[in-house]
């Protein structure tokens, strides 16, 4: 009985064995061919893969879009994730050669510019014409924009002439003005504000008009003010803005090339957006010849800050000789508003502008804004 058993027990641990050793060659063959179809796979990606893209370069090159397959075996796949066009994916093994690489940015525009010329030759005989001027400056833009290509300028310059019956002036002030604004490395756009009518001309209000509009265009953050009949003699005095308000035109020839007093500030001046801000921009009502500038001076200085200069041999300027204009006589009220701007200069200024543009036109070297201003007010009878 005993024998008898021992003898079952044994049968059912050699079956039990048996059934081990089965399961054990089941779970082989099935790894085996796990392995074996993950090689194989393997094998066709790496030909369909050269395969597919040689047919991309002249088959799908049309079309723009390039299909790749994959095995659909691996755990989690789907059709939708294995599918997809060559603007979705990127191959690991070799890069798109279609992108486009992001250009590099532009380092910052020397402070010093190296084309600088220095001291230049300035003359008015020879005859220009604006097809002249235009063919020396090919690289400004429509409106008279001009961009450096290669360096990022501090600032963003707009130069604003006020204007009126000075056609034969501008033609020689853009003749030597743009080409000199180029080789400093200025980021500008020129502005020339036209008074219409024959009414008295208003200097100063033409500059706020001009301020103005040019922020309408840009986001200027200089604003350099110049008169159109004004030359620059030395290409260093550079047109752009600095820590304090800039008066440029230091040394005129009309001058003798010196500064005629200590607070003049007329001819070209600059200012930053703040500092224009700062002083609630120009007066509006200097009717006429005369008064503004000194003005703009003592806004300035009554605003905390000082006037910057060039040095005196940069800071030289050849004036172009001409008759007074009509209608812009020496304002006779000028002394005594000279007087009084710490008690006008908040409320007069460009916080209380007005004036109505009339037409605005975009010129190869230059914008013209033509604008009315009003007229100035009755003058008081002397009794």
């Amino acid at each position: 009985m005993t024998r008898l058993m021992l003898g079952r027990t044994l049968e059912r641990i050699c079956k039990g064995v048996l059934l081990l050793c089965l399961l054990h060659f089941l779970i082989m063959m099935i790894l085996y061919f796990d392995v074996y179809s993950q090689r194989f796979d393997l094998f066709s990606r790496f030909n369909n893969g050269r395969n597919g893209s040689r047919n991309n370069v002249s088959g799908a090159a049309g079309s723009g879009h390039h299909f790749y397959y994959y095995n659909l075996s691996r755990p989690n796949a789907t059709l939708a994730s294995y599918i997809a066009t060559g603007d979705q994916l990127v191959l690991s093994a070799q890069p798109d050669t279609n992108q486009t690489p992001s250009p590099k940015p532009l380092p910052p525009c020397p402070e010093n510019p190296p084309g600088l010329v220095g001291r230049l030759l300035i003359e008015f005989s020879s005859q220009m014409t604006m097809e002249r001027v235009q063919k020396e400056n090919p690289n400004v833009t429509e409106g008279g924009r001009y961009t450096p290509p290669d360096c990022r300028p501090r600032w963003k310059v707009a130069i604003i002439i006020p204007f009126r019956h000075r056609e034969n002036h501008l033609k020689y002030w853009l003749h030597y003005l743009h080409p000199i604004l180029r080789r400093q490395r200025i980021d500008y756009g020129i502005y020339i504000i036209n008074q219409l009518g024959e009414d008295t001309f208003n200097r100063a209000k033409l500059l706020n008009v001009g301020y103005t509009e040019a922020l309408k265009d840009a986001e200027y953050d200089c604003f350099i003010f110049s008169d159109v009949d004004l030359i620059p003699m030395d290409d260093r005095n550079l047109y752009h803005c600095y820590d304090q308000p800039r008066h440029f035109a230091i040394a005129m020839d009309k001058f003798g090339f010196r500064l005629p007093y200590a607070g003049y500030f007329g001819g070209v001046s600059g200012l930053s957006k703040k500092q224009f801000l700062k002083i609630n921009g120009f007066p509006n009502e200097y009717w006429g010849w005369g008064g503004e500038d000194d003005d703009i001076y003592n806004r300035i200085t009554l605003n905390g800050m000082k006037v910057s200069r060039p040095d005196v041999r940069i800071g030289r300027y050849r004036m172009i000789k001409h008759e007074r204009d009509k209608h812009n006589e020496p304002n006779p009220q000028r002394f005594n508003k000279i007087q009084n701007t710490k008690n006008t200069m908040k409320k007069d200024g460009i916080s209380s502008l007005t004036y109505r543009v009339v037409q605005v036109k975009r010129y190869p070297l230059y914008t013209n804004i033509s604008v009315e201003i009003g007229k100035p007010p009755p003058r008081p009878i002397k009794g």
